[in-house]
């Protein structure tokens, strides 16, 4: 068994919404279509008017727009657009019916055309508020409907009574008041909904926008040309596009597409209603409206022509301007355009050397130019680093007294480059120059130069003032990417002195693990040894002493020597953990006593050292303690200096030594120039080798002391 329980409920669910999609998928919109072509075949005088024609027209689409809906996978039963629908199909029959009233008599046709009228309001507002899924959802939303459907029963109920039919406005003025207190509703599930939800309700404030905006337009066309001249049923025609927009939202093809063509739709209605409300002010409001159908002729032509040529305007208009420009200039871009595209490519991420050759490219097109380049550079050299038509690479020399004079140079012609800058002058004499330096802060950064041949047209102030502009951005552009490599330097510093402080901390951690066994070692080994053959020995002297007291004495006497060799090895092993005298004395007293423990000849100089920081002394101490160490190791035969003094707000140190020397590289690597670097660096100090074989060698370190 698998455990599965299929309840009762749950199977209902499933049977009750395919019943539910049945009845307004198909039922009803059968229904609706069968009572709204029913209504066509009842005789009224005068026949069938335009807006009877057209109202059954669109409660058909809407009929067709419901079934579609009902079929939309993932929607609940779409009942207000069902039932709103056959109420609308119900009004126009029963309205038809009542046509003409009989003379005093209260024909039931009529009420029911009138209560049938309302409840289509009710539904409208019903409809929105369940979008986009047909569900009402939480209390708000199902309370707003309860009032909707009693407001618009309660109001078509008091029409009824009294015989008369809706009013069109009350009509308008209820469905307008239902839809906008609706439309917040509306916004708030869309900013909730699903991706296919969005879709429909895109979709269907496409079609919503086009009606409303169509019947704007309409209404507009009648009050100046008079056209078209059933207005009413013009208006309810473009409603049309409401349940049209609603199909298209369920295809599938269609649906993504919505929200793109809803932008572009919101903007043609826009623009079309501030055509037509300039069109309504300035003919009606300033002027008089067209007397004769000849008048109103031109007026509605002068529309048609209006509206044409604001929809065909933005098309046109780049091609427009390109041809312009080209036909002015000699160019797809006229000079001071450079400006603007170079400065919004100084914002992408393009390399420097592609933004000069854009520049000068489109310098050369622009102006008319021979060449265009542009040179790069710092001190006394600036290299032509782009050049169109490529000339190959340059150099130009600037020394120190002309630098101040070009950085603060203008754009300048052949005059002054003679004088100041002749180089550029060579092979092109009888040609037009401009020179416009490329700086920032003060700071010369390049150049650009451009040259026209000797016989064009001279260069304008326009074109001085676009390369002046272009000077200036070049050099903040410049700027920047020294900025950049600054900073991308020091980033590569900072990983750098991270993984150099990882390491440390690393043979730190290893060292004092290192040095913590040892320490051990040398207790258990040592002190710990002696301690415990004293404790024996006591044992043995207190036997011994009653029977042979001088066996006894003779053995106490070999006792005190042991507990002074026991202390002199416990302070030996003090000595390499913190020496008391270098925490009394300091580094001089400290320094003297450990070179009289070594093996070699050492001399201390140390005049004029105080007392530093613990952390200060402690890692100068051990660190000429180290260097001592491997002296008299590697050159037993040699004698060593040590030298301390303090320089420059620093505490120097260096111990030297006339051994045989030593591979300074090679040391770097090993185990004692590894551990002063660490506990050096730990503090701020530096430690460094010299040494050449047969040179001696000296070890010397800093550390900052203020």
């Amino acid at each position: 068994m698998n455990g599965t329980v299929h309840s009762p409920a749950a199977a209902a669910r499933p049977r009750g919404a395919a019943a539910g999609h049945l009845v307004t998928g198909v039922v009803l919109p059968v229904v609706t279509a069968v009572v709204a072509l029913a209504g066509l075949r009842v005789q009224v005088p005068g026949g069938l008017s335009p807006l009877d024609g057209v109202a059954v027209g669109v409660v058909l689409v809407w009929a067709l727009a419901g079934a579609v809906c009902a079929r939309a996978p993932g929607r609940a039963p779409q009942w207000p657009l069902a039932a709103g629908t056959l109420a609308a199909a119900v009004a126009l029959t029963s309205g038809r019916l009542a046509s003409p009233p009989p003379a005093g008599q209260h024909h039931p046709a009529r009420a029911v055309a009138t209560l049938a009228a309302a409840l289509v309001i009710a539904a409208s507002c019903h409809f929105l508020l369940a979008l986009p899924d047909g569900q009402l959802g939480g209390r708000a939303r199902r309370t707003g409907a309860a009032i909707a459907y009693l407001g618009a029963l309660g109001t078509g109920a008091v029409f009824a009574l009294a015989g008369r039919p809706l009013p069109w406005l009350v009509a308008a003025l209820g469905l307008a008041a239902a839809v906008g207190c609706a439309l917040p509703a509306v916004r708030l599930r869309y900013l909730d909904a699903t991706a296919a939800g969005r879709e429909r309700l895109q979709w269907l404030a496409i079609g919503m926008v086009v009606a409303v905006d169509a019947a704007l337009i309409i209404v507009v066309l009648h009050l100046l040309v008079a056209w078209p001249t059933a207005v009413a049923a013009a208006a309810a025609g473009v409603t049309v596009a409401i349940p049209l927009s609603l199909i298209a939202g369920g295809i599938p093809r269609l649906a993504p597409h919505g929200g793109r063509l809803l932008v572009h739709v919101l903007w043609v209605a826009g623009f079309s209603l501030v055509v037509a409300a300039v069109y309504v002010v300035i003919v009606l409001g300033l002027g008089k409206g067209p007397a004769d159908a000849g008048d109103r002729e031109i007026l509605g032509l002068s529309m048609l022509a209006a509206a044409v040529a604001a929809a065909v305007y933005l098309p046109s208009r780049d091609r427009l301007l390109a041809s312009a420009t080209r036909f002015v200039y000699g160019a797809r871009e006229a000079p001071d355009e450079v400006l603007r595209t170079f400065g919004s490519r100084m914002t992408r991420a393009v390399a420097m050397d592609e933004l000069l050759l854009q520049l000068a490219e489109s310098l050369r097109k622009t102006m008319g130019l021979t060449r265009a380049e542009v040179y790069t550079g710092g001190g006394e050299v600036l290299e032509r680093t782009v050049s169109v038509p490529d000339a190959g690479r340059q150099t130009i020399l600037i020394s120190e007294r002309e630098r101040p004079v070009v950085t603060r140079a203008g754009v300048s012609g052949n005059a002054w480059a003679s004088i100041w800058l002749p180089a550029l002058l060579d092979g092109r004499e009888h040609s037009q120059l401009r020179v416009a330096p490329i700086s920032h802060g003060g700071e010369l950064l390049g150049l650009i130069v451009v040259e026209r041949p000797a016989e064009a047209d001279a260069f304008s102030e326009e074109d001085d003032r676009v390369l002046t502009e272009l000077a200036r951005q070049a050099g903040l552009a410049f700027h920047n990417v020294q900025l950049d490599a600054a900073l991308q330097t020091t980033l590569d510093e900072l990983r750098k002195q991270a993984d150099e402080l990882r390491e440390s901390r690393a043979r730190i951690v290893a060292t004092a693990d290192a040095e913590r066994r040892r320490v051990e070692r040398d207790l258990h080994d040592g002190a710990q040894q002696h301690l415990v053959a004293l404790a024996v020995n006591l044992r043995l002297a207190r036997d011994i002493i009653a029977d042979d007291p001088g066996g006894g004495v003779e053995m106490l006497e070999q006792m005190t020597e042991d507990v002074q060799a026991t202390i002199r090895e416990l302070r030996e092993l003090a000595h390499g953990i913190y020496p008391p005298l270098l925490a009394d004395a300091g580094l001089p007293d400290a320094l003297r006593a450990a070179a009289g423990r070594c093996t070699i000849p050492v001399t201390v100089s140390a005049d004029g050292i105080g007392r530093y920081s613990q952390g200060v002394e402690t890692a100068i101490y051990f660190c000429c303690l180290e260097a001592l160490q491997n002296a008299a190791k590697h050159a037993p035969k040699a004698s060593a200096e040590v030298r301390i003094r303090e320089e420059s707000g620093g505490l120097l140190f260096s111990v030297s030594d006339n051994g045989p020397g030593f591979n300074a590289d090679k040391a770097r690597s090993g185990h004692g120039f590894v551990n002063m670097a660490d506990r050096l660096g730990a503090i701020g100090g530096t430690v460094r080798w010299e040494s050449q074989p047969g040179h001696g060698s000296t070890i010397s370190g800093s550390i900052p002391v203020i």
